[in-house]
């Protein structure tokens, strides 16, 4: 749907970004349930916690959009981490990686997973670089 010449979607759901964001959380945590218990309280929480967290500032952002600084600062913290000045989606990857390199997911479950994250990134790149379009008027 249209709306003045801008894309208009009624929830944050309606996002293919979040879409994926969510699917691919969602996906972790399917993996991750098989991880060995002695990583329970790390690198099992980090990459649940970092990949739900994607979703949920994506969903913050989306109830910022009539401002348009809180609107991007909120889908920073997607890209850069609130408090961490880290990328949510890329410490997602990295704890991808250590999954991979401990051989609780597979070369190619961790490549399919990363390049997700990838995408991710590069869509909320493209829309803090372009606000304007997303904007409520």
């Amino acid at each position: 749907m249209e709306e003045k010449g801008k894309k208009y979607f009624r929830t944050h759901e309606d996002l293919a970004i979040y879409q994926l964001a969510f699917e691919t959380a969602m996906q972790i945590f399917e993996y991750s349930k098989k991880f060995p218990v002695e990583e329970k309280y790390s690198l099992t929480d980090q990459i649940r916690r970092s990949s739900r967290s994607v979703c949920a500032n994506l969903a913050g952002a989306w109830k910022k959009r009539r401002y348009r600084d809180a609107f991007v600062a909120k889908l920073n913290d997607c890209v850069r981490g609130a408090c961490r000045r880290q990328s949510e989606a890329a410490e997602t990857q990295v704890w991808l990686k250590f999954a991979v390199k401990c051989e609780y997911l597979t070369v190619e479950q961790g490549r399919e997973l990363y390049a997700r994250y990838n995408q991710v990134l590069s869509e909320l790149v493209e829309i803090i670089t372009h606000p304007d379009d997303w904007l409520l008027d």
